[in-house]
């Protein structure tokens, strides 16, 4: 059911390879309980970019699991000092660790780092590329609530251009029958769909609103990733809420029992209204519960393999 050393996007798996992961972690989400399936192993978080939610998961999940892990940030490591990236991951790999969990601004450095390291390597993020463990989480979670994912209607909204999170949702999703809309302003969205969900069919691009809400079982909004385009793609703030922000009254086009999502942080007010992230609607506090029973699943099945 599983053969790979590494996790380095979505891209790569089977079907039976996701569900495989689906159901590990749907496991995992049933009790809290540490353990020690992992004991003696040892995992490093090396994250070159600001995370919250994604490397505490990360961190908690590794510690339920019974291994040591150990957090390395850029401003405290010798990469202030010019160290490249390969530089750093062979220092730590010398230090006799078992995985590196992997976040970057540059697209393809954990493919990169696999291929020139012998450390299993999970990709945290990478760039606009892919952050494939967000997906599996987003996945979880409408599964837990939907019952399924095939059939599915799933609308993705915003920055769709600048987001790894929506190429591994669009990915994983197709991958699993789900029809998948991308909606966004016409300087955050990719030429065709294809550009997005590498080349996989049954993804659609629209570029207002309502059009990919209508119907939905499920909305997704998408921060505004100005740390890699500055404001060049927007006109204004307001500008951008007024016309892609979601609000009580656009989520109405939506299916009455719609499930509400974002990968966080959220811009509460411009994304989405503050109501609706707080709203009976809105799963994402569950995202990031669940994103501690997938990355378990995930250190689980690749360390024990390795």
């Amino acid at each position: 059911m599983w053969t790979h050393r590494h996790l380095l996007g979505i891209e790569s798996l089977l079907p039976s390879e996701i569900q495989f992961l689906l159901d590990r972690a749907e496991g995992f989400a049933s009790s809290i309980e540490k353990t020690a399936r992992l004991r003696g192993k040892v995992v490093v978080n090396l994250f070159f970019e600001a995370s919250t939610r994604t490397r505490t998961s990360f961190e908690l999940a590794a510690k339920r699991l019974g291994a040591d892990i150990i957090n390395v940030s850029p401003s405290t490591s010798s990469v202030i000092k010019g160290e490249t990236l390969l530089d750093t991951a062979k220092n730590v790999e010398a230090m006799r660790i078992d995985a590196i969990v992997l976040r970057h601004s540059a697209s393809g450095s954990p493919h990169f780092l696999a291929k020139r390291t012998h450390t299993v390597i999970v990709n945290a993020g990478d760039g606009a590329h892919e952050h494939p463990t967000q997906a599996l989480l987003d996945a979880l979670t409408m599964r837990r609530h939907k019952g399924r994912i095939d059939g599915l209607v799933v609308a993705i909204c915003g920055d769709i251009l600048h987001s790894r999170v929506a190429r591994s949702n669009a990915i994983l999703l197709r991958t699993m029958g789900a029809e998948v809309r991308l909606a966004g302003p016409r300087t955050m969205m990719p030429p065709s769909a294809e550009t997005i969900a590498a080349g996989v069919p049954g993804v659609t691009i629209h570029h207002r609103l309502e059009d990919a809400v209508e119907g939905a079982d499920v909305v997704m909004m998408l921060r505004i990733q100005t740390e890699r385009f500055g404001v060049s793609c927007l006109s204004t703030l307001r500008e951008y809420s007024r016309t892609f922000g979601l609000t009580e009254r656009m989520l109405t086009r939506a299916k009455s029992d719609v499930l509400v999502m974002h990968p966080g942080p959220i811009n509460r007010g411009v994304e989405l209204d503050a109501k609706l992230a707080d709203g009976a609607s809105s799963v994402i506090l569950e995202q990031v519960e669940m994103g501690v029973a997938v990355r378990m699943a995930v250190l689980d099945t690749l360390l024990r393999r390795a």
